[in-house]
């Protein structure tokens, strides 16, 4: 089970949640040195350096007490008092990213739905932060503070890490303060861990515990690399299997966070697969790396620049493709407008295409809010939003939406467009109730 503890010290769980775009000038990416060698600094010094760039965060948020079930009856509520709101405390940790503008790295779950938040330094200055933009898909935030001599943490290449590359944690946890770790890099490119969104972890054996959330993961030479995220923990503590957010993806999503106040996500329009051994030789394939086109949509910058069903697609900008998932994050997160140079396999031949990303549809705004319907694909039909794709074994899949549904209503509130859809899914409760129109006939589905 995934339980969010938005830095609740005392959430554990099977899966935890842990508390655990203009360029920026000291967020420059710069080629990782090998972390163990002759010539490395002592980490210690290394650390005086590095520790002050990482704060601790307080977040104060509100949420109702339990209220008599009646009360949700608009016949019965008369009789009863409005609910008392009731103060939750929660705390994780962020990296500074920007001395000059104050910017701070985190985790969305740490600062969600948060109040106030509070920044505490390590020379133990407290700050009342503002909140720039959150990304649930990444769980990725940027807040802000104003304040005088801060220290910034450079960017490292998170990219050119390898497995067995030193790797240091520090966080907050268990509120405790500031506390520093250290291990290794024991797996890249991780996916499937069961949170929702975009994927594609750092995991370490360094010991990441509740509070760490938002925290750096830096290498032996000071410079960043991951920001801390999640456990895996069956008894609630650390067993050695934590997971953070690549520096590549986070600063990604911190440009558009600071030009947009959201992330604009990307899309091309087309449905892939991964290359599996039977694809392989069907295909005629050297190698089984790269995604296989199942389907081009009409009018997509993918069926503007010749990509057909049946075009394996093997890198986007020189990065090699290793998975579905792979090429999901590369383009997902690909500044709307911007071009990006495909190279791709047919019939044996390799080609190169340039397109322009074009704006994102409700599959990934809705997969960015909902998990629950993680997996399908919507389109505008004319005052209706239709069901055009559903992932095999998907959220959506299992949810019992078809291709071809006409979604009327979200929780009884009339949709017309994906951008109703979208805001509809954003503001719903922890069930959805859906009306849909299913061959001629009205359906009614509960989503849990």
């Amino acid at each position: 089970m995934m339980t969010r503890s938005s830095g609740c010290l005392c959430a554990f769980a099977a899966l935890v949640l842990i508390l655990c775009p203009e360029p920026l000038s000291v967020a420059t990416a710069q080629p990782q040195q090998p972390a163990i060698g002759a010539a490395m600094r002592p980490l210690a010094d290394v650390l005086e350096v590095v520790t002050p760039a990482v704060v601790n965060i307080a977040v104060k948020s509100g949420s109702s007490a339990e209220t008599n079930p009646l009360y949700n009856d608009p016949f019965f509520r008369r009789y009863f008092d409005p609910p008392e709101m009731r103060q939750r405390l929660s705390a994780g940790s962020g990296v500074i990213v920007d001395a000059d503008k104050g910017y701070i790295l985190t985790n969305h779950h740490v600062v969600a739905d948060a109040g106030e938040i509070s920044v505490t330094l390590k020379d133990r200055r407290r700050f009342v932060a503002v909140l720039v933009g959150s990304d649930k898909a990444t769980d990725i935030a940027l807040i802000k503070i104003k304040a005088p001599q801060l220290q910034a943490l450079p960017f490292g290449d998170s990219d050119a890490l390898r497995v067995g590359d030193t790797v240091v944690a520090i966080g907050n946890p268990f509120g405790l303060g500031q506390t520093v770790t250290s291990g290794i890099v024991s797996a890249l490119g991780r996916s499937g861990i069961n949170i929702e969104g975009y994927e594609d972890f750092i995991q370490t054996d360094a010991s990441i515990n509740p509070g760490n959330s938002g925290g750096a993961l830096v290498t032996a030479d000071g410079k960043l690399v991951g920001i801390n995220t999640a456990i895996i923990a069956p008894a609630g503590g650390n067993v050695g299997i934590g997971f953070a957010v690549p520096i590549a993806m986070a600063s990604t999503v911190m440009q558009q966070l600071i030009q947009h106040g959201e992330v604009r996500r990307g899309r091309i329009g087309v449905v892939i697969q991964d290359v599996t051994p039977d694809l392989v030789q069907a295909l005629g394939l050297t190698e089984s790396s790269g995604v296989v086109v199942s389907s081009v949509e009409q009018g997509s910058p993918a069926a503007g620049a010749g990509l057909q069903a049946g075009d394996v697609i093997m890198s986007v900008d020189n990065h090699r493709i290793s998975s579905s998932a792979d090429l999901r994050n590369r383009i997902g997160l690909a500044p709307a407008g911007s071009e990006i140079e495909i190279d791709y396999m047919r019939n044996g031949t390799r080609k190169s295409v340039t397109m322009r990303i074009e704006v994102a549809g409700a599959i990934d705004e809705t997969e960015a809010q909902v998990d629950r319907l993680e997996g399908a694909e919507f389109r505008d039909a004319g005052g209706t939003v239709v069901v055009k794709h559903i992932e095999e074994g998907s959220a959506a899949a299992q949810s019992g939406l078809r291709v071809g549904d006409v979604i009327v209503a979200v929780n009884r509130r009339p949709v017309s467009s994906l951008s109703d859809l979208t805001t509809a899914l954003h503001d719903a409760a922890r069930t959805i109730a859906l009306d849909l129109i299913r061959g001629g006939e009205k359906v009614f589905l509960i989503i849990r």
